[in-house]
């Protein structure tokens, strides 16, 4: 799958630096060129433990028949997750990455994951039961989520740990609709800028709208531009940095009576044109890259 990556500033100074040091004959102790060679061994090395933690037995087979909408080896790898980073997941749900992102971090890195408490009482409740599911999922299983940390993100700041400047990857996905609807979009984003490392980089992933969709439409169907998104992240201070279709679906008309839950696996119209929407399999999305300068 072609990536359509973005130029980063900083790139063209590292380039210039190299240069320079090599017409003084000393290239090879760059420490650019040394961090660069270590992020590729890193990532090379990374690749079998990946694959294990997608095939392994954590995994439910309904979880992993949603792999060929999800692409989560190819999302992961996008954005660049190496087993030694820090990790902050945000709104996990039941765990769909966590099944993955658990064991691959196990022993060498540290996941952290954000269930996120609304601001509206009557959407509160249900954050607060799916949070409750989500811990005893992860006490049933020690041997594989006994050093993920759970906390909650609620008005923009987080609850149970401390994420000041923690962090190599904040990631999201599906979420940023409900955000939107609460009010609480730039907070959130806000709080991921502040909890990353300088350097580190935000992931997204969220169903994609059409241009010129309205904000109130993008509440109502669950889709948002990609325009909007990025306006808001770099609102908050971030660099966009990566795009990619690994997520998209060309299938998906986004026009659907119930939004995006029309779709798999939600079918919120219940048998109501079902075959159709299992046709269009699950929704067309953006998966983009931010950092931190």
């Amino acid at each position: 799958m072609t990536h359509i990556r973005l130029v980063r500033a900083r790139t063209i100074t590292i380039a210039a630096t190299f240069f320079i040091v090599t017409l003084a004959g000393c290239a090879s102790s760059a420490p650019d060129a040394q961090n660069a060679s270590r992020d590729s061994q890193s990532k090379i090395a990374g690749a079998a433990p990946l694959d294990a933690a997608i095939s392994g037995p954590q995994r439910s087979d309904r979880a992993r028949a949603r792999d060929v909408y999800r692409h989560p080896k190819e999302t992961l790898e996008f954005f660049e997750i190496a087993p030694t980073q820090a990790v902050l997941e945000i709104a996990p749900g039941g765990g769909w990455y966590t099944d993955i992102l658990a064991p691959y971090l196990h022993d060498a890195g540290q996941l952290y994951e954000a269930q996120y408490l609304s601001t509206s009482a009557d959407l509160a409740a249900e954050d607060n039961a799916t949070d409750t599911a989500y811990r005893r999922k992860l006490a049933s299983a020690p041997a594989v989520y006994a050093n993920v940390v759970v906390g909650t993100l609620h008005a923009g700041r987080f609850i149970d740990f401390d994420a000041h400047e923690r962090f190599d990857r904040v990631l999201t996905f599906r979420n940023i609709h409900n955000w939107i609807k609460d009010g609480q979009l730039d907070a959130n984003l806000r709080a991921f800028f502040d909890a990353l490392k300088h350097g580190g980089e935000l992931g997204v992933e969220e169903h994609r709208a059409r241009a010129g969709t309205t904000v109130q439409q993008m509440i109502d169907s669950g889709y948002v531009t990609e325009a909007f998104v990025i306006e808001h992240a770099q609102a908050a201070g971030f660099v966009l940095v990566g795009r990619s279709e690994i997520n998209s679906n060309a299938k998906d008309t986004k026009d659907h009576p119930h939004g995006v839950w029309s779709l798999p696996p939600t079918y919120q119209g219940g048998d109501v044109d079902r075959s159709r929407y299992a046709a269009i399999g699950e929704s067309d999305r953006m998966t983009l890259r931010f950092i931190k300068p």
